[in-house]
């Protein structure tokens, strides 16, 4: 009789562990869920905004190597402003 109060007691403190697990998982799951994909999505929009960054960067530079190419003076006072 004692081994079955025994098994009894074990098999509902691991039905009770068990039901309280999935509860906390079912909590916590979608605030990890929502970390992941923000975790990522600032990653995208940082390797985005390198990438504008060094593009703008390079063609800078091409626009230079062409202006100086075609003997281009750049006299950014005579240019017309759009005031």
């Amino acid at each position: 009789m004692r081994r079955f109060l025994l098994f009894a007691a074990g098999v509902t403190v691991g039905v009770i562990v068990v039901l309280k697990g999935r509860e906390l998982v079912t909590k916590k799951l979608p605030a990890a869920v929502t970390e992941q994909v923000n975790k990522q999505a600032t990653g995208v929009f940082d390797r985005i905004t390198e990438f504008a960054s060094e593009a703008r960067a390079a063609s800078a530079e091409r626009e230079s190597e062409l202006r100086d190419a075609l003997g281009l003076v750049e006299d950014r006072d005579s240019q017309p402003t759009h005031d």
